[in-house]
C-alpha cells in the first residue's frame, strides 16, 4: 500500500483522530488553511470524486453528514466551509477522496 492516507486510516501513520467510525476517519490537516482544518477520509480507497459511481451515493452523504457533526463538535456555529479537491487542476494532492473542512475564521469568495 503506497497510499498515503490509507496509511494513516489504517495506524501506519501516526495521527489524532478527530472522528473515527466505520466508513471514515477525520483528522487534523498538516498544513491547514484555517484554525480548524480537518479532512475526512472514507476507509475505502477511493482515488477522487471522479472516481465514484453510483454506489458510493451512500459513502459520498455520509461524509459530508461526517463533516456536519465534526462541526458541532468544533463550535463552528458562526459557519465552516465543506470542499472536495478532484484532480490536479482541482487542487487535489493525495490521490484518496477527502473532505474539507475549514473554519474558525471569516472564508472569503472565490476560495483559489
Amino acid at each position: 500500500m503506497t497510499c498515503l492516507f490509507c496509511k494513516i486510516i489504517d495506524g501506519t501513520i501516526p495521527s489524532t483522530a478527530i472522528y473515527k467510525d466505520d466508513e471514515c476517519y477525520a483528522f487534523a490537516d498538516i498544513h491547514p488553511q484555517a484554525p480548524v482544518h480537518i479532512l475526512i477520509a472514507p476507509r475505502q480507497h477511493i482515488v477522487s470524486l471522479a472516481e465514484t459511481d453510483a454506489d458510493d451515493r451512500e459513502l459520498l452523504g455520509h461524509l459530508l453528514w461526517a463533516a456536519t457533526e465534526i462541526a458541532k463538535s468544533k463550535g463552528l456555529s458562526k459557519g465552516y466551509r465543506v470542499a472536495i479537491n478532484t484532480g490536479s487542476d482541482g487542487g487535489q494532492t493525495v490521490d484518496h477522496l477527502h473532505v474539507h473542512l475549514l473554519g474558525d475564521r471569516p472564508l472569503g469568495w472565490p476560495p483559489g
